[in-house]
């Protein structure tokens, strides 16, 4: 198809106008507008949290390229990202809905594109709550350590797990103004978290690494001998991080004026976090005393020693203290993100159980059993941590695998598209080809690269199981289809189906 050309961007609806805007695309509100702009920034920015994934993964970091790789890693990956986050914001202005990627694949390129990218994208989300609360689960461990001495066994780690869990679906119970609130606190913690963190580093260690070190030293310990293949392999601290900025997508329905912010919000959530991200790094980087004790350190947690070798017992807890809230305010927001996909997915009949998952509150207007699923999968999920040192890096894995192709499906199609393709309020115009082909290659590119093995020799232990649950739900998703494709589908009309169709969603709301 020959390129669409430039067309300017029409003026954003007035807010009255998206309860308006979500019955043209098919679909009756029945969830509470309540979220502002900057709790739509919000959301996406607390669930990329620089905090959990720049921390959680700063272990797995150091053996895999080292300083440089993270350092260069961070900004290269970033800046690819921003393309990926601008050519989906373009979208998600034009269809702000709760099912978000696979509605739009579904739009620009039929019920198949959609029910794959929903089922990728539900992958993603589940795995990203279990990444990012037991993430959680091992700093709080590592916290208990250092302050009472508590021995942070995979029996122990799995029971904070799920007592956070349990948390974060209590709090998403009360309803989108009480996320809302929580998410906009979030946004200042994290900020305010890494200029305490970077600052003490800074100021109170009596001794720092040189910047040869932090911006040149590549560290192989994975096994592999090539050294583009690692610093490839270690491109996944960055990655993984750099995801989850889809919810702002998945909240639409619950945002004000969502057609212009909730496109604002993707956008902003990555290059606020792309910068304090690099600081963050930068700041641990410096600080590293001695590279393989702290590698190896009996807090299971390398940014633990980093703080205990720098600021002592009591400054290492606080700062501590600070990342475990972060990361709890992290998994609070995907637990929302990930039970309106749930939502939405079976709003259209895509689960099994659907009628179940699709309820509403008439209370609260929250999914109450979509926000039970969520957090019950991610728990499953995360099942195999008891058995294996190496679990958790394949639940990251699981995430990114998942979640990354799913943000490139309805950029492509809608490259595909052309002409067909009506822009929302927000959009890149004459940028919108070239932005949105960048983000096409680098995803491709990134989906193979996570595939591969992360450290030699391959055994049942070191074996990166994301290429394996790539296939599964891929076909998982295949053998559902002939069972549920007749009652899956996203709506045909411009009013929310037909008198039928809205008498039984009507149903859902309890």
């Amino acid at each position: 198809m020959s390129p669409a050309p430039d067309r300017p961007s029409s003026p954003a609806r007035p807010q009255h106008d998206e309860e308006r805007r979500l019955r043209e695309l098919g679909y009756r509100p029945v969830l509470a507008r309540r979220m502002g702009g900057f709790g739509n920034f919000a959301i996406s920015f607390s669930v990329i949290s620089v905090l959990s994934g720049c921390m959680t993964l700063y272990g797995f970091g150091l053996g895999a390229g080292g300083p440089a790789v993270m350092l260069w890693g961070w900004a290269g990956v970033g800046l690819f990202v921003l393309c990926v986050g601008l050519a989906l914001a373009e979208v998600t202005s034009a269809y702000p809905t709760s099912g978000a990627l696979y509605y739009m694949a579904d739009r620009l390129g039929g019920r198949r594109w959609g029910w794959y990218t929903g089922w990728l994208n539900l992958l993603g989300l589940l795995g990203a709550i279990a990444g990012i609360d037991y993430g959680a689960a091992l700093f709080t461990g590592a916290f208990a350590n250092l302050r009472w001495g508590f021995e942070p066994t995979p029996g122990r780690t799995m029971l904070i797990f799920c007592a956070i869990l349990l948390l974060h679906a209590a709090l998403n119970l009360f309803g989108v103004r009480l996320v809302s609130l929580l998410n906009s606190i979030s946004v200042w913690w994290h900020l305010g978290g890494v200029a305490l963190i970077v600052g003490a580093l800074a100021i109170v260690p009596d001794h720092h690494r040189s910047p040869s070190f932090v911006f040149t030293e590549f560290v192989n310990d994975t096994g592999w001998s090539h050294p583009l293949y690692v610093a490839a392999i270690g491109l996944l601290l960055a990655q993984y991080t750099f995801s989850g900025y889809d919810a702002s997508a998945h909240l639409s329905e619950e945002t004000s004026n969502a057609s212009v912010s909730a496109a604002k919000g993707i956008v902003r959530s990555i290059w606020v976090s792309w910068i304090a991200g690099f600081v963050l790094l930068a700041g641990l980087t410096f600080a590293i005393r001695d590279y393989d004790a702290t590698r190896t350190t009996a807090t299971g947690v390398p940014p633990a020693q980093i703080l205990l070798d720098g600021l002592g017992t009591d400054g290492a807890c606080a700062l501590l203290l600070v990342v475990i809230i972060a990361q709890l305010f992290c998994g609070n927001a995907e637990v929302a993100a990930a039970s309106r996909m749930v939502f939405a997915f079976s709003r259209d009949g895509a689960l099994p159980g659907s009628y179940l998952w699709r309820k509403v509150s008439s209370r609260t207007q929250t999914p109450v059993a979509a926000v039970w699923l969520s957090v019950i999968v991610a728990g499953v999920l995360a099942l195999p941590s008891l058995y294996s040192t190496t679990a958790y890096g394949a639940v990251t894995a699981i995430n990114v695998i998942g979640i990354t192709p799913a943000y490139a499906i309805p950029v492509l199609l809608r490259l595909r598209a052309g002409d067909r393709f009506r822009p929302g309020p927000w959009n890149l115009g004459r940028w919108s080809r070239p932005v949105g082909w960048i983000a096409v290659v680098w995803v491709a590119c990134v989906t193979v690269l996570f595939c591969l093995p992360q450290a030699s020799p391959v055994t049942v232990d070191t074996m990166n199981y994301a290429a394996v649950a790539l296939a599964v739900v891929l076909l998982l998703a295949s053998v559902w289809w002939y069972v549920a494709r007749r009652a899956y589908g996203t709506p045909t009309t411009a009013a929310y189906g037909d008198d039928r169709d809205q008498a039984e969603l009507a149903e859902g709301i309890v």
